[in-house]
């Protein structure tokens, strides 16, 4: 038996959600805002919550980071009227289980219910590491923390794992912490950049070459690939490989064996390959620039980091622990940050990501070292701009007129709210032979309900 909270300000889907939830055979537990929701969960150790979006008293989207830093991190499941592709991706990049419509069937969301219970049950009887390293990786926010828990798991096995995510994300560093926390963490860690290999000596760089095997090779070299043997080959920006390489590497990974030029014999290696590139690879398979079987191969495990603008909150840690470091190598003494600077950081979208971060760290540190204090004015210009612009709010003339989308979404919803306003009246409140008129679903007329601010008692308002 589990425990479930729904936080939900409409008590009739709440109620129906509670009937469910305990038809399976769960505990349960009904508030009707977010703040009763929260305390709550203070209260009480939770196994789940099946959370509204639009509640009395905020965002329930805002509230994930919360509830899954409770000491039991509970499953997190949307279930909301207020439906959009925006908010499913904000809420599964916040680690949410599932995000679900009210007008889905009470079987979906059952369904959904007993995985996400299954899960979590699976999950528990694993455990976790104790202590991961991750020696430059700094934060803690939910959607960092999402993606330490994928390198956990990662590094608890020997599949192949892709790592995507914007320039600057650190992707290199998360290839190294799957590294250092897997049983190969004493093994060699080779990196091919495979945007820097150079187009008339791939194979000889990869495979490595006899003596004799071409003019000039007055002596044997072992391949990138062959260094790699009991340890981790790691494919940094994989989207670069040349397309006549493709074919020869799946080999290599499939067979796990190489061929150095001008070799008699092939030779097995043994490494965990993990991958990692900026470039969106299901695109380049669709252009024909990229083998489908080859992604395929690299994606066993799939790690997506998020840019730095989706994790402000992780800003200034990784200020606070760059500075110390920057200042210890350089033999400065270490500094402070005044407010606007923590403002002006927080609230830039760093299109260069982390890395571009630190260079900007750094140079606000030498030109300030002797200061012990860092001002925005020693940031680049474009961070100054981007703060000082923020405070300006120019006329949006195009915000007189909505766009044609927008005035066909309000007609039909004043028609829908006309429509039940009639319906309330026309069966007295009668929700069984509303259901019946309609042609609707309980959860669907529930949530169209909810949507419109109507009640059964809004038959009045109608007459």
């Amino acid at each position: 038996m589990a425990s479930i909270l729904i936080i939900d300000d409409d008590p009739l889907f709440s109620g129906l959600l509670e009937d469910m939830a305990e038809d399976m055979g769960h505990e349960t537990g009904r508030a009707a805002c977010l703040q009763d929701g929260l305390r709550m969960l203070r209260q009480k150790d939770w196994d789940m919550v099946l959370l509204d979006v639009q509640l009395p008293d905020g965002d329930g989207l805002e509230s994930i980071p919360t509830i899954k830093r409770g000491p039991t991190s509970p499953e997190v499941i949307i279930i909301t009227g207020f439906g959009s592709p925006g908010g499913a991706e904000l809420a599964v990049r916040n680690g949410v289980w599932d995000y679900i419509d009210k007008q889905a069937s009470l079987a979906a969301m059952s369904l959904s219910v007993q995985r996400a219970l299954h899960y979590r049950e699976a999950r528990q009887g694993v455990g976790k590491p104790l202590v991961l390293k991750r020696e430059g990786i700094i934060g803690g926010g939910p959607l960092l923390n999402a993606c330490l828990e994928q390198v956990a798991l990662a590094a608890a096995t020997e599949t192949s794992v892709l790592i995507t995510g914007e320039t600057g994300t650190g992707k290199e560093l998360f290839a190294q912490a799957i590294h250092k926390n897997s049983d190969r963490a004493e093994k060699p860690f080779v990196t091919i950049d495979c945007a820097a290999l150079p187009a008339t000596l791939v194979e000889s760089v990869l495979f490595g070459y006899e003596k004799g095997a071409f003019t000039g090779a007055d002596r044997s070299r072992t391949g990138l690939i062959q260094q790699a043997d009991g340890g981790v080959l790691f494919l940094d920006e994989v989207g670069e490989l040349p397309m006549s390489m493709q074919k020869a590497f799946l080999r290599v990974i499939q067979e796990r064996k190489i061929r150095p030029i001008g070799g008699r014999s092939e030779i097995p290696i043994r490494f965990r390959l993990i991958a990692a590139t900026n470039r969106n690879l299901e695109e380049m398979v669709r252009e024909g620039t990229f083998r489908d079987d080859l992604l395929f191969r690299l994606r066993a495990i799939a790690i997506a980091l998020p840019p730095l603008r989706d994790r402000p909150e992780d800003i200034m840690d990784i200020c606070f622990y760059h500075m110390r470091r920057i200042c210890r190598r350089q033999g400065w003494p270490p500094q402070s940050f005044s407010p606007d600077f923590i403002e002006a950081v927080t609230s830039y979208p760093w299109p260069g990501n982390v890395r571009e971060l630190l260079h900007s760290l750094e140079q606000a540190l030498a030109l300030s070292r002797h200061e012990g204090i860092l001002f925005t004015n020693r940031l680049p210009p474009e961070v100054r701009l981007h703060f000082i612009r923020k405070g300006l709010s120019p006329p949006d003339e195009t915000a007189v007129l909505p766009s044609l989308r927008t005035h066909r979404e309000m007609a039909l919803a004043q028609a829908e709210a006309a429509y039940l306003l009639r319906l309330m009246a026309a069966t007295d409140g009668d929700m069984k032979e509303a259901l019946r008129i309609s042609g609707l679903s309980r959860p669907q007329l529930y949530a169209v309900m909810k949507r419109h601010g109507i009640t059964r008692s809004s038959r009045r308002r109608a007459s």
